[in-house]
């Protein structure tokens, strides 16, 4: 009966490859749409995760998120190293910084210190140089979007761009900065450069104040546990201290509550879905008025309303199965096509899981229509 039932969807050539297209278009549009959103709300955190080997944050007490910086005293960071429990703890800059432009423009930059001994903090992966010769006068390192992007030179016919290279200068707040390695790291929210340096020579260039330490990197001791210790140095000292995935977490939940991001992806997809269910179930509803004869038929001989309800099932399957695999399959080819542009896409295994959930969601709807006016059928009217 399987078999009948799948010749019976096949037969019918155009509302066949219908259903697929409402289903694959559906399954397109909420598998790119929520690959973008995943993919632009990891970009709020990257400068989080990019700092390997962190176990700690600590900050002012009134900080949203990464960027939110609200500078501290200098002496936080002893107090931080006395607390019990605490291996090491490092400071760290984060603040904004304008470069200017061999044209005489300006961009600005995210500019990040870290400690001038040990490094702590620095990018994940080195394109080119080291991550030691930060470490020689006026060194920089530029992240490899922004040296090929907005940091890039312009050649003499005055619209060929020229990437930034290890040796070249700049200026950053009227200070000569050199070029020392090309990094990569996770793009940020507004897709500014950036630019990695010394603690020190990070404070140099930053405009003065009397606060600069923006936050205190700490790896706790073996054994500890972490969301203890974080409660002890805010007992101690008064700041906030968060794990990486607290803080990643907090900045997360700063632009889900915050921003109309959520909102405007969430339509999208619900679009996507409510397109989905209502092309699908409209041609699978047509679908099985026409074939009613051949169902009456079978109930008729004998079949009764399960067999029918089974091979209704067969047939949403399938369709299922191939428009949710067109559609992932396409939304993936996006993603890898876009993959060096600005454009943000991410497509996690829990995400293709959601998706295949919301097309088995629409498949079933769109049967739900045919099983009933199936199921209401009497075999006479066939006969008729």
């Amino acid at each position: 009966m399987n078999f009948v039932a799948l010749k019976m969807l096949v037969g019918d050539r155009a509302k066949y490859l219908g259903i697929i297209m409402g289903l694959t278009f559906a399954s397109l549009l909420i598998t790119q749409q929520a690959g973008i959103f995943v993919g632009l709300m990891s970009r709020t955190y990257g400068a989080i995760t990019d700092a390997g080997g962190i176990d700690i944050w600590a900050m002012e007490s009134n900080v949203q998120f990464i960027d939110d910086v609200k500078p501290m005293t200098g002496t936080e960071l002893f107090r931080i190293r006395g607390v019990d429990g605490v291996q090491w703890a490092m400071p760290m800059y984060r603040g904004l910084i304008k470069a200017r432009l061999d044209n005489g423009n300006y961009q600005t930059c995210i500019i990040t210190g870290i400690d001038d001994a040990t490094l702590i903090g620095g990018p994940p992966v080195m394109v080119q140089g080291k991550l030691t010769d930060l470490r020689r006068a006026d060194g920089i390192i530029v992240n490899d979007v922004g040296a090929q992007g907005m940091l890039a030179r312009t050649a003499a016919d005055g619209k060929t761009k020229v990437p930034l290279k290890i040796g070249d200068a700049i200026e950053l707040n009227d200070h000569r900065a050199v070029v020392v390695g090309i990094c990569r790291v996770a793009r940020t929210f507004n897709s500014q450069p950036v630019v990695y340096t010394t603690y020190n020579r990070a404070t140099s260039f930053a405009p003065q104040e009397r606060k600069l330490l923006s936050f205190v990197l700490v790896k706790a001791q073996p054994g500890q546990d972490l969301a203890e210790l974080s409660r002890r140095i805010t007992r101690t000292t008064g700041l906030a201290a968060y794990t990486q995935p607290q803080f990643v977490q907090k900045t997360y939940n700063y632009f889900m509550e915050n921003t109309g991001i959520p909102v405007n992806f969430g339509i999208s997809v619900a679009l996507g879905f409510l397109v989905g269910t209502a092309i699908a179930g409209q041609t699978f509803y047509q679908f099985t008025l026409e074939n009613l004869r051949h169902f009456g038929a079978l109930k008729a001989m004998g079949a009764g309303n399960r067999m029918v309800l089974k091979m209704i099932g067969v047939q949403a399957v399938l369709v299922g199965a191939i428009g949710y695999g067109l559609g992932v399959g396409i939304a993936s080819l996006f993603g890898f096509l876009t993959r060096n542009t600005e454009l943000s896409f991410r497509l996690p295994w829990w995400l293709m899981l959601g998706s295949a959930g919301a097309i088995i969601v629409i498949s079933a709807i769109a049967s739900m229509f045919s099983v009933w006016k199936v199921l209401k059928l009497e075999p006479v009217v066939v006969f008729k």
